[in-house]
This record gives C-alpha cells, structure tokens and sequence, in this order.
C-alpha cells in the first residue's frame, strides 16, 4: 500500500510539471477515491474500502462521487441492485460536468414489481442538452449477484457496456454539427433515490416503503482515466495514449465481434429508442439516426 501511494505522488508531481492532465492507473478505495455527498449516514462502506453500499429510506437516499475529474476514460464499476420490489427507486451511475451547459454519460437502473424485469436506462447529455435516451432490459437478474457496468469515453466514441458486453455507441459526429462532450471534464457520481413520479410505468406504480430500507451494493471500482489535477480552469489537453493502459483512447469504433454483440442487444434487449420515437420528435428525428456510419441505423431497426 506505502509503495502505491507513492507510486500516486510520483505521478501527481509529474503532472504538475507537465500539464494538468495525468493518466491514473486504476484504483479501487471508496474511502480514498470518493466523497459520500448526501444520505451520509444511508452509506456504508465495508472491506476496508472495497465494497459500498447504498441505502434509500422514505426521508432521504444517499449518493457519491469522485474526489477527482476526469477528461475521458474506461471506467468501470459492479453493482447488485434493489432485489425484491424495487419499483420507484432508481440506482443511478454517471458522469457529470457542472454548469448550466453540463455534460452527462448515464447509467441509470430502474427498479421494477417483483419478477419484473429492470430496466437499464441511459442517455448522453451535451450543453445541457439530452433527450438522447435508450433502453434496455437485462439478459439476467441483476438483483442476484454483481455486474460490471462499464463506460468508455474518449474523443472520438462513447460506448456503454454491461459485462463487457456493448449495448450502446455514441460517436462523435461533430463533422455535421452535433455537439459531443469533450471538454468538460466530469465526475463519477452514483446514488440511490426516490422517483417514482416517472421511474415505474411511467409514475403509475409507487414504492412500497415498507419494504425501506432499500439496498444497492457497488464494489471493484476501476478506472482508467485522465485526471485534471490539480483543479485549475477548465481546458482540454491530450491525454497520454502511448501505453498500453490507455488503449481505450485509441479506440475509434467497435470491432466485428464487438459489433455483432451491440446489434445481438439492439435487437434482442432494447425496449425504447429515442430515434425511433416520431411522435416525441414531430418535426424529425435527431440528425444522428440517419447517420448510416453510427450505430443508430441498427437500433433503429429494432
């Protein structure tokens, strides 16, 4: 543990000597990688840091997030959500930016009526701007067991995994003018809360608190990202790209076999698409649904 930190230092030391943005090598201590912002006393950490979990009551949740912010990174984390009837609670996992014109990469699982499937709700915020949702259920009961969720964020792609397996690819098509989040950097956030004016079939369904309180459990947090440190004006720099364990800034989109698995998903697994929703959008679809090279053209044949 003494030679990691130093290890740390050594690398932080550089950064300042360099620029403001470092490759981190992966860690996992929720002690030391994050702060516990609301429901302080609904969290608990265990193992000496490596496991998390949350809890929601009928007077508050509880969520954290990173110490440090990050410009783009592969960043994973298991969770095993609400088991039993978990409808209206939401386990949320995301990066965020802050401002009034923030970035946001989600995650966000919500609960369900016993023996109903969750469902996996994600979506890609840019200056403030989303209503890029999709939506899947899973291929297996993530109530029973840990599941990695992972997000992959780089300049030219942003791909959302669930036990390395794609479900969902946003790319970047600044080339015809759709914006792309790439110079803000963001935090790792994660709750679990209360909503269900919208969680559960559209708000029809409420939690049933006396089944409170309401547990999820995160461990094996792994990040390979660009740190900004220390905290200064917001700026976008290179981040390293030539070892191995920055590959995933050299991904520009997925290989075959990672390709048929997101179509396998797409088409199996996928119970909404926003750009498939012409009533939502009257006037037009988003401009990316047409792009034939993005993903978009799959899933909207679903």
């Amino acid at each position: 543990m003494a030679a990691a930190k130093s290890l740390v230092v050594l690398i932080m030391l550089s950064a300042l000597l360099s620029n403001s943005f470092v490759l981190v090598l992966p860690a996992s201590n929720f002690y030391q990688d994050f702060d516990i912002i609301w429901g302080i006393d609904k969290v608990r950490i265990r193992n000496d840091g490596e496991v998390l979990n949350l809890y929601l009551g009928k007077d508050t949740g509880s969520g954290f997030q990173s110490k440090n912010e990050y410009l783009f990174g592969k960043i994973d984390m298991q969770f095993k959500l609400v088991p039993g009837n978990s409808a209206g609670t939401v386990t949320s996992y995301y990066l965020s930016s802050q401002g009034s014109t923030w970035d946001e990469i989600d995650f966000e699982f919500l609960g369900n009526l016993s023996g109903d499937p969750y469902i996996f709700h994600t979506n890609v915020i840019t200056q403030g701007k989303g209503d890029r949702e999709q939506q899947f259920y899973p291929w297996f009961d993530p109530t029973s067991d840990f599941h990695t969720y992972s997000i992959l964020w780089n300049p030219k792609t942003i791909v959302f995994y669930v036990d390395g397996t794609p479900i969902r690819e946003f790319k970047n098509l600044e080339s015809i003018n759709i914006p792309y989040p790439k110079n803000q950097p963001m935090r790792i956030h994660s709750s679990l809360w209360n909503a269900d004016d919208w969680a559960t079939r559209g708000g029809l369904v409420k939690t049933d608190w006396t089944k409170a309180p309401f547990t999820a459990s995160c461990r094996n947090f792994n990040a390979k990202t660009c740190i900004r440190y220390p905290a200064g004006p917001i700026i976008s720099a290179p981040c390293p790209s030539n070892s191995s364990s920055s590959a995933w800034m050299k991904i520009d989109e997925l290989d075959e076999t990672s390709r048929e698995k997101l179509k396998w998903v797409q088409k199996n697994y996928m119970i909404y698409n926003y750009c498939t929703d012409t009533k939502r959008f009257p006037k037009g679809l988003p401009l990316e649904c047409a792009v034939a090279t993005s993903a978009y053209v799959d899933s909207a044949r679903v």
